[in-house]
């Protein structure tokens, strides 16, 4: 494994961490949830490889993501690795909710202190409605005095002027997480927003790196824009892996085989890396991608559950899908699931906790005409 300073902080991490959202599962009465023993096995697995950085939140698989790395860091394990969480500040109604969530939080995990704690998803509302206006920051500070948490930070989801004032905001922040990869150079915070964070100082966790899978398992097409020497997976770990300002990405890996060829990845890995040739190929994988890429969808999940009961990630797919196996085989899919687009009411509900912001009602309107 290899590691690298974490901006200012003084830590060391692994250049691959181990995201909190993605586990393998399984049904229990009907109820999809973690599948406890796997999981945990494949966070030791990533452990005993080198990897120092778990990162959870509140949220992820409902709230089990947090209590499953308290039953993994049993048997010693907690030592060897720093935990990273999130503050769920949609969640805040009054600024007592922030300490309330964040001492039942640390009961979910089993310890005493966070190492790595974020304000989560933050976007411009978010950041003047909540984090201002219940000065957020100073409850942070306080945890921070108390022991609670080590080194305060935000994760983010918004354009890259916002980015740069939040961070102007504060001089205390130590680290971010943003979204990044070789399709969202300019996406978000992208590349610049990266370098801004890395001169200030920040260590830098990427999220997305691999688009939620989808530069992992890709179309025959975007694969031919790589040489054959590496899987196109490889090739968009070390986009990143290449820039120093990239302190590490976490990957939301759903397989023992996710793990056992991630660490050999990660093994392999360096600043610079990558020769001038090298880097010429991602702008062109860039423009494949983007002609396929019908909806942003990531597949977080944080639109789910849907109130009308619509897999709004899995129609977005199937309508993805069309752009590489045509409309045929996606109406096909599509027939098949139990709820289709046309049970949308229009809500918003989804809409407000999507990160890439995807008009979820006005799309799923004209899904229910297309996919019939």
């Amino acid at each position: 494994m290899k590691y690298r300073k974490f901006g200012n902080t003084g830590a060391e991490v692994s250049v691959l961490g181990v995201g909190g959202m993605r586990f393998p599962t399984k049904k229990i009465d009907d109820t999809e949830v973690i599948d406890q023993e796997r999981s945990i096995q494949m966070i030791r697995t990533a452990i005993d490889g080198g990897v120092n950085y778990l990162d959870t939140a509140y949220t992820y698989h409902n709230g089990e993501s947090e209590v499953l790395y308290k039953n993994a860091l049993k048997d010693g394990y907690r030592d060897k690795v720093y935990i990273a969480d999130k503050s769920p500040v949609w969640l805040i109604k009054k600024p007592e909710d922030f300490d309330t969530l964040l001492d039942e939080q640390l009961e979910r995990l089993g310890v005493d202190s966070i190492d790595f704690y974020l304000f989560h998803g933050l976007d411009r509302p978010r950041f003047e409605e909540i984090i201002k206006k219940f000065d957020l920051i100073g409850r942070m500070e306080k945890a921070k005095d108390a022991g609670k948490i080590k080194h305060v930070g935000f994760s983010f989801h918004d354009d890259l002027d916002t980015f740069k004032e939040i961070i102007d905001y504060y001089d205390g922040w130590e680290f971010c997480q943003i979204q990044y990869n070789y399709v969202d150079v300019n996406y978000q915070a992208g590349r610049e927003g990266l370098n801004y964070a890395a001169d200030h100082g920040l260590g830098v966790v990427i999220m997305e790196p691999l688009r939620g899978g989808r530069l992992a398992d890709v179309a025959p097409h975007l694969a031919e824009a790589f040489p054959n020497e590496k899987k196109p997976v490889e090739w968009a770990l070390d986009f990143l892996w290449d820039q120093p300002e990239v302190s590490l990405l976490l990957s939301g890996m759903s397989s023992e085989r996710q793990v056992e060829e991630n660490l050999i990845y990660a093994g392999r890995s360096s600043a610079g890396m990558l020769s001038e040739k090298d880097r010429k190929i991602f702008p062109k994988a860039k423009k494949i991608f983007d002609t396929m890429a019908l909806v942003g969808c990531t597949k977080c999940r944080y639109c789910m559950p849907c109130p009308s009961g619509i897999d709004i990630p899995g129609i977005f797919s199937i309508y993805n899908s069309t752009a590489v196996t045509g409309e045929d085989k996606a109406k096909k899919e599509y027939e098949a699931l139990d709820t289709k687009a046309d049970a949308c009411v229009k809500c918003h509900k989804c809409e407000k906790a999507c990160p890439q912001h995807i008009k979820v009602s006005s799309l799923m309107e004209k899904l229910s005409v297309m996919l019939q």
